[in-house]
């Protein structure tokens, strides 16, 4: 059984990496307290930053709750589907490293021990030229449905460079 384990993790650990999948490199801004835990961290609201790894200058803010307890402190805990985001640009100009897909997964992070994962996806409209990110969950067999969208207008004078 464990060997059967082992096999399947490794498994889908390759299939993201041959996805392209960028896994998240988040930075923790901040945190609060939403429900006392007796043994282990309490349940709280994280805010973490991401940035876009192929727009320099627009940078993701992602707020979601994380699990606390025994199983929290150890990382064994499912975190809840629900997230927030708002991007921004943080720079004085918005530079892309090359041409982007019109629809992109640019982060991704587990939110359980194996099936649950929170997405970031950039969507680009050209017509307006504004970078679109949403985040949501999804599992193996079922995502959730619970979303949330942000928009980042990129200045006429700079169009959004699009594959």
């Amino acid at each position: 059984m464990r060997a059967k384990s082992l096999v399947l993790i490794t498994l889908l650990g390759l299939s993201a990496v041959a996805s392209g999948v960028v896994q998240a490199a988040s930075e923790q801004i901040g945190e609060v307290s939403t429900a006392f835990r007796w043994i282990g961290r309490n349940d709280r609201v994280v805010v973490e930053a991401y940035d876009d790894p192929k727009v320099q200058g627009v940078t993701c803010y992602v707020s979601r709750a994380r699990t606390g307890g025994v199983k929290g402190t150890v990382g064994l805990a499912e975190d809840r589907a629900e997230a927030s985001i708002a991007c921004r640009q943080v720079a004085a100009t918005v530079q892309f490293t090359g041409k982007l897909p019109l629809q992109e997964d640019v982060f991704t992070e587990r939110m359980s021990v194996l099936f649950k994962r929170l997405h970031i996806v950039r969507v680009i409209d050209p017509k307006r030229n504004t970078l679109i990110y949403l985040t949501y969950s999804d599992k193996l067999v079922d995502g959730s449905p619970q979303n949330s969208v942000t928009a980042v207008p990129v200045p006429a004078n700079s169009p959004i460079p699009v594959k």
